[in-house]
């Protein structure tokens, strides 16, 4: 069961970033040394931001089932965005990419 929305998150650069880690393929269940590899946010940043927009509904998480003995791993925490979550992310990421290219966008003479 989804917990209920709070608060919408405050979308930072670092919010942003796993956001746009999490939209490359939103269906799937990514997990933390992943997205840290692929927003290159240190743990003591990329946790506090997945609790965040689990609070908020747009990610949920699940710890998986395997003995970390047998796996030779710690056992991974799982996260994958919402169907609310992958289109308020999307919105704001194509929010931001437009705002951004208009920013850098060269203005007439």
């Amino acid at each position: 069961m989804p917990s209920p929305r709070l608060t919408s998150p405050r979308l930072t650069t670092s919010v942003l970033k796993v956001l746009a880690a999490l939209l490359a393929d939103p269906a799937a269940e990514h997990y933390g040394l992943q997205l840290m590899q692929q927003t290159g946010l240190p743990s003591g940043t990329l946790y506090p931001i997945l609790v965040r927009l689990e609070r908020a509904g747009w990610v949920q998480s699940r710890w998986e089932q395997v003995d970390p003995a047998a796996e030779g791993r710690p056992t991974r925490r799982y996260y994958r965005l919402t169907a609310e979550g992958a289109a308020e992310a999307g919105a704001e990421v194509a929010r931001m990419h437009d705002q951004m290219a208009r920013a850098i966008r060269p203005r007439p003479a």
